[in-house]
């Protein structure tokens, strides 16, 4: 890998995809790549602070549209302030979700609408969208498992299992409309399996893998 790589995690909630990143960030470092790590929404102090209101589980009720809206925002305020820059300064960025995580959530789950949903992100990125987007997959009962386990649920964690299946079926459509750009992962393994399987499939497409363990 040569030059710099806008690398995106997505999956349902439980999916272990925030764990994945991490682990990815490491091995490119230890590889002599700069990694830049991020989140969404979040990543910047006005992006942590629209983060709180949108996941407190305590917090006021939000229609779909208004969440959109402030993920839209953090987004831009993300690309603005650090996923650009780090790009152009030739660092690789690792964002945990992205707006493929709108769409999923937003758009499929709570039935906002795809059309809303992209026409709010090419506002937002001005159609930027990563170089490869890693589809971390669990089933959702699994994954409310996971949730329940480490017993730290969002607002989004205490929908039902319906909408988690919604989720998951948007990000097959979203896969299945760019798969060019997509990796997708079983979610379902140890940390350490799974990361075994992110190098090898990044490894095929990119090859950034050689040598990992």
């Amino acid at each position: 890998m040569t030059s710099p790589l806008f690398i995106s995690f997505e999956g349902p909630d439980g999916s272990g995809k925030s764990t994945q990143a991490a682990m990815l960030a490491r091995v490119l470092r230890s590889r002599g790549v700069e990694v830049v790590e991020t989140r969404e929404p979040g990543g910047t102090a006005a992006g942590e602070q629209i983060r709180g209101i949108l996941l407190d589980p305590q917090g006021p009720p939000l229609t779909p549209l208004v969440m959109a809206l402030l993920l839209s925002a953090s987004r831009a305020q993300l690309l603005e302030e650090i996923i650009v820059p780090a790009l152009k300064a030739g660092k690789t960025v690792i964002t945990d979700r992205f707006a493929d995580s709108t769409s999923a959530y937003q758009g499929y789950g709570l039935g906002l609408g795809r059309d809303v949903v992209r026409g709010l992100s090419r506002i937002a990125t001005g159609g930027r969208v990563p170089n490869v987007s890693i589809y971390v997959d669990i089933d959702p009962s699994l994954g409310l498992e996971r949730v329940a386990a480490r017993g730290a649920a969002n607002r989004l964690d205490k929908e039902n299992l319906e909408f988690h299946q919604r989720v998951r079926n948007g990000y097959f459509q979203l896969m299945s409309d760019e798969p060019a750009r997509w990796l997708q992962v079983d979610g379902s393994g140890s940390p350490e399996e799974v990361h075994r399987d992110v190098v090898q499939v990044l490894d095929e497409r990119l090859g950034i893998g050689e040598g990992t363990p």
